[in-house]
């Protein structure tokens, strides 16, 4: 299973957590756990999640109000967008 990723999730993620790093630091490392586990299982099955448009998907992180945004390539998945649920829908979904 290969995960790639589109450049500007570094920045989402960077986003993310000093967001979460400013409450608590183990509220970030928390996120950065979760995140994985989820790009993990994703990548393992990726048509497990909801479909938004044509070959792309989005899976929920559990107890964060984010989710991530990927599309299925040959033996894995490229995650394009890691987005705040509240964000504009339209925002980052022109990544490839």
């Amino acid at each position: 299973m290969r995960v790639e990723y589109h450049p500007a999730v570094e920045q989402d993620v960077a986003e993310a957590l000093r967001r979460y790093d400013a409450l608590s630091q183990r509220l970030g490392e928390e996120f950065k756990v979760e995140m994985r586990r989820l790009i993990a299982v994703a990548a393992a099955k990726p048509s497990r999640f909801h479909l938004i448009k044509t070959g792309f998907h989005r899976a929920n992180l559990r107890r964060f109000p984010y989710h991530v945004i990927y599309r299925e390539i040959a033996g894995g998945i490229r995650v394009t967008l890691v987005r705040h649920h509240r964000r504009d829908p339209r925002f980052g979904m022109e990544r490839e």
